[in-house]
């Protein structure tokens, strides 16, 4: 099944009521999803991780045009997080390797989505990372918040990346040039521990 026909599917089956579980016998390849019934409409978030390829900003923007609710959106505000070329420290970043402890990282995404997608004026919110390894500048995770005006949706956003930040089991390595010029590298959990 392709990406966008999975959702306009799982869209159209909820419209009229079905149960996803019947429709995809749990085996749901290209992302999570979390639907409920609200107000008589099927709700449907995105969150989940990715491989480094998998998914892109434009199938970010996509499934937002796409959602049931598109004539209540206002206003859609987007957070690329990229891979910095530099560490707070001022080291000179080669190389981040982004790993997950992908069922509970989508678990947890889908949460922050489900709980921020109630507040009032939201539309939709979707938190996609990405796994693998990336150079410097190269997309690390989409977030984005959709909703009936600009005022409710920047707050949203904010909450979302720092929740995914805080909440989600995702770990990154860092490849650095030390400003002793040697090479190293470090979980950035380890370094920010360490004494």
């Amino acid at each position: 099944m392709q990406r966008n026909s999975c959702y306009r599917g799982l869209t159209e089956f909820c419209s009229g009521g079905g149960n996803v579980r019947n429709l995809f016998r749990g085996k749901i390849d290209y992302m999570l999803v979390l639907v409920r019934k609200e107000w008589g409409r099927c709700l449907v978030h995105h969150a989940s991780v990715h491989e480094k390829g998998t998914f892109s900003v434009q199938d970010l923007l996509s499934s937002i045009r796409q959602s049931g609710d598109s004539e209540k959106m206002g206003a859609v505000a987007l957070f690329i997080g990229v891979a910095r070329g530099e560490t707070l420290e001022g080291e000179k970043v080669q190389k981040l390797t982004l790993q997950a402890y992908e069922e509970k990282a989508n678990e947890v995404l889908n949460t922050i989505c489900s709980d921020l997608s109630r507040k009032p004026g939201i539309v939709d919110v979707q938190i996609h990372h990405l796994l693998g390894e990336f150079t410097v500048g190269e997309d690390l995770v989409y977030v984005s918040v959709a909703g009936s005006h600009r005022t409710d949706v920047f707050p949203v956003l904010r909450e979302a990346v720092e929740r995914y930040k805080k909440e989600a089991p995702i770990f990154k390595k860092e490849q650095i040039i030390t400003k002793k010029g040697s090479a190293a590298e470090y979980w950035v959990s380890e370094k920010e521990h360490s004494p």
